[in-house]
């Protein structure tokens, strides 16, 4: 009986052909590539903390909030700020031990100096209370016996955002020309501290 034999291949085994990438996949590929870089390069400029920040010397931030002790808002450049009068913005809340401590003499003090008239009685000075409910807000503000307008921050927009501050109490005291003449961070002001800081900033002559 004659034997079969199967023929030995002759040459390596033929692999499948290479599919090309139809031209619609490159096309999407290459969009999404650029979509991702502009993206990138958008929320890197548009990244609030490549600002620099409020330092002395430079210009005071602008912000508007809910006036809590009147009516509508309050605004900066506005309610006696920015608008040729050295101006003094307070950060407190009623959350924060040193506030209670630091707000209620300072009322008091500016109290004073607007009854007695005078340069001092012309330095306007405007509150921001953070991180409170409107209920602890106007409360505080009462009890501490504020009088002057203060705006109202409950998610930190403004004090950190605007300032980058972390915590209160904080002061920041302003030229009459709107540039920043001192900052305080989370010291207790005295009212004698106060008025020195406030004089530093009253234009001469006046």
């Amino acid at each position: 009986m004659a034997s079969t034999e199967i023929p030995a291949p002759s040459g390596p085994p033929e692999e499948p052909p290479v599919r090309k990438p139809r031209k619609v996949f490159l096309l999407v590929g290459v969009i999404v590539a650029v979509a991702l870089g502009i993206g990138l390069f958008t929320n890197l400029g548009n990244n609030p903390k490549t600002d620099p920040a409020p330092h002395v010397g430079g210009t005071l931030p602008t912000f508007s909030g809910t006036y809590l002790n009147g009516h509508g808002s309050v605004d900066v450049p506005g309610n006696g700020v920015g608008g040729g009068s050295p101006a003094v913005l307070l950060f407190f809340g009623k959350w924060c031990p040193q506030c209670h401590l630091e707000l209620p003499p300072l009322a008091k003090a500016i109290r004073e100096q607007q009854a007695a008239g005078g340069a001092l009685s012309r330095v306007r000075i405007v509150g921001v209370d953070s991180e409170d409910t409107v209920a602890n807000a106007k409360s505080f503000i009462k009890s501490s016996g504020v009088d002057f307008p203060v705006a109202y921050d409950p998610n930190l927009g403004v004090t950190e955002g605007d300032f980058y501050f972390e915590g209160d109490p904080d002061a920041v005291f302003v030229k009459a020309d709107g540039k920043i003449a001192r900052i305080v961070r989370g010291n207790v002001l005295t009212p004698a501290a106060f008025t020195a800081d406030e004089r530093e900033i009253i234009p001469s002559g006046t």
